[in-house]
């Protein structure tokens, strides 16, 4: 496993490079966290480029660490994050990015990458208020059945 992750972070280093603000490596998993500007952008490439190959969205969600582990936190309020899978080199990362702004908290939408996007990210908009911009059907899922 421990040659896998080696490799892995290798190929993330190599593809992506500055827009890599941290990437952790922690109970046998990967965490990449990328600026809001890029988020896009690296998601095309972690699909595209055939030395990573994540072509499939596992999971997306939102995180709000205004109560993070019941400590005190000092940083960007809402988080997106998703789990991605290369079927062909089986490897999963972790992707994560911070919304730029605590009070309309807003991130790219990744729809157009992997469709599978549409019902995390309304899910997150639903329970935590995250605008995905440019969504195809940002709506709320939850509904007052009273």
């Amino acid at each position: 496993m421990s040659q896998s992750l080696d490799t892995l972070q290798a190929a993330l280093q190599a593809a992506l490079g500055d827009s890599i603000q941290a990437l952790v490596r922690a109970r046998g998993e990967l965490t990449l966290t990328v600026a809001a500007d890029r988020y896009l952008a690296v998601a095309k490439t972690l699909r595209d480029d055939t030395t990573l190959g994540f072509e499939q969205l596992v999971d997306l969600c939102g995180v709000d660490y205004s109560d993070y582990r019941n400590e005190p936190w000092d940083g960007r309020r809402y988080a997106v994050v998703s789990h991605l899978l290369s079927l062909r080199h089986n490897w999963r990362v972790r992707l994560k990015v911070f919304c730029p702004d605590d009070e309309l908290p807003a991130i790219a939408s990744l729809n157009e990458v992997w469709n599978s996007a549409n019902w995390f990210e309304r899910e997150a908009f639903d329970l935590f208020g995250i605008i995905f911009e440019g969504h195809v059907d940002l709506r709320r899922i939850l509904t007052d059945y009273g």
